[in-house]
């Protein structure tokens, strides 16, 4: 699965310039602590089976098998399954659809869907599948952002406003992490957990983060400027709901 600021599948070309902003993404402070929240999340790893769906360069499968657990990742786009066995020779990588996983039902203990869901047409069939898979007594998370709330400082707010909404608009459910709850309890999930977290992005990934909201140049020079001046800011609120199957 691609991660925050991609979009669909990515061309060959610009496969490198992609891995490299998701890179730094995931590397930043905040970002390695919300991976590891959800994991805790989760629930205890030691011997337990977790297919992290929309798993996209794989790093957070590596990271649940440092953790104890047997981790599969699921994606559907295979140029990114394949980065994911190159960097993670020990992982288990599979292509898969996330609304027809390639896993018998009930067969394992946790499922993990980083934002992934947004680039579904039915997010809600994706959850039942995640309830068919999971043994009783397994749990679900999911996390994401939630495409109209990201935050960004400019001078020119309702140019700003506009960029972010026909951004989220292109997506196809732009705005499905404010509905996590309701679609865990929707596919028969209890208990559910909710959590907001926020990235925030002041240095060079903010600057690579806008650059793929938009093209229009005004407003990305305007954005440089701010970069240039250390006076960038962009803001992305990270929803995080676990349930009980």
């Amino acid at each position: 699965m691609l991660d925050f600021m991609s979009t669909l599948s990515p061309s060959m070309a610009g496969m490198s310039s992609l891995l490299t902003v998701l890179d730094a993404i995931e590397s930043e402070p905040a970002a390695v602590e919300l991976r590891a929240r959800s994991y805790e999340l989760l629930g205890d790893l030691t011997g337990r089976t977790v297919v992290d769906v929309g798993c996209g360069s794989g790093r957070a499968v590596a990271e649940l098998a440092e953790r104890g657990a047997h981790a599969l990742g699921v994606d559907l786009d295979p140029e990114m399954i394949a980065v994911a066995r190159r960097r993670w020779p020990a992982g288990a990588f599979q292509v898969g659809d996330a609304t027809e996983l390639p896993l018998e039902t009930e067969s394992v203990t946790y499922y993990r869907a980083d934002k992934m869901l947004h680039v579904l047409d039915d997010p809600a069939r994706a959850v039942a599948e995640a309830r068919r898979v999971l043994a009783p007594g397994g749990r679900a998370v999911l996390l994401g952002q939630d495409w109209d709330l990201i935050a960004i400082d400019s001078d020119d707010s309702a140019t700003t406003r506009r960029l972010i909404h026909e951004k989220a608009d292109a997506l196809p459910s732009p705005r499905v992490a404010r509905r996590y709850r309701n679609l865990l309890l929707d596919a028969g999930f209890t208990d559910p957990i909710v959590e907001v977290h926020t990235a925030v992005f002041t240095d060079d990934t903010a600057l690579d983060v806008v650059k793929r909201i938009t093209d229009e140049e005004d407003w990305l020079a305007e954005q440089g400027e701010r970069a240039h001046a250390n006076r960038i800011l962009v803001v992305v609120p990270i929803f995080l709901v676990a349930a009980q199957a």
